[in-house]
């Protein structure tokens, strides 16, 4: 579909808060689920962006992402009144119950954006990690802090909240709370921390994948992660049978 962008800013050197209008016909998305945005005429792939919030009564998605390549520093330079080409929402996405015991959101970096919209959906029933290498380098903070019951913040320099790593700081509310679930996006080493740290807590474990995409609908396989336990490993595509994941099923 076509879509419209409403605002593009910079939350911080190197990051982009893109808010564009989409079809009144669109379907409404999870957390986790992403789109998959054209990036001009000359690039021929699209690129990923997970879903960072939306407003379904104003029809507004919005995708907060780090530009480094051609594509995201395409998308970076938009401005009000441009047209995009975007698919979506695609994937599969985080689950989110808001009755009965907190939800544990745990992000990492650029793994943030996503856990926004969890943290809405959830509705004040999660608490929240957030781990970045450094205060300056933040996102969505305060944002995520308004949403959450309970927000801890953790750095690798110690310049914001305490000075460890996420997985850390996971380990220690598991050991306080009971919750419902984890739900984790982040580097893959941080996602394959925290699963590790839910599993040896017995609370179930949901993580979200990011592979090099190029068709975002199942057709290419240029995704593909191994997965599988006692029946024996597989593969399975991120774009279409993730990008979340059981961290159970994941073979780090």
């Amino acid at each position: 579909m076509t879509v419209t962008v409403l605002s593009n800013e910079n939350p911080r050197p190197g990051a982009a808060d893109l808010r564009v209008r989409v079809d009144a016909s669109a379907q409404r998305p999870r957390a986790g689920q992403f789109a998959h945005i054209a990036c001009g005429d000359a690039l021929l792939l699209r690129r990923p962006i997970s879903l960072c919030d939306c407003d379904e009564e104003a029809g507004v998605w919005r995708f907060v992402f780090e530009y480094k390549g051609p594509g995201t520093r395409y998308l970076a330079a938009r401005k009000p009144g441009d047209t995009l080409d975007l698919l979506g929402p695609l994937g599969r996405g985080f689950t989110c119950e808001p009755e009965g015991p907190p939800t544990l959101l745990a992000g990492g970096g650029i793994g943030v954006p996503p856990l926004l919209l969890a943290a809405r959906r959830l509705t004040g029933a999660a608490h929240a990690v957030l781990g970045f290498r450094a205060a300056p380098l933040a996102v969505l903070t305060d944002e995520l802090a308004s949403l959450c019951a309970r927000t801890a913040f953790c750095s690798d320099d110690g310049s914001l909240g305490t000075r460890e790593f996420t997985d850390a700081v996971v380990r220690r509310l598991l050991a306080e709370t009971a919750y419902a679930r984890v739900l984790a996006c982040g580097p893959r080493p941080m996602l394959r921390a925290v699963a590790e740290a839910a599993r040896a807590a017995g609370v179930p474990c949901e993580v979200s994948l990011e592979e090099r995409m190029a068709c975002g609908v199942g057709a290419c396989l240029a995704c593909a992660c191994r997965v599988g336990r006692e029946a024996g490993e597989t593969f399975r595509r991120v774009c279409l049978d993730g990008p979340v994941f059981d961290a159970e099923t994941v073979v780090w």
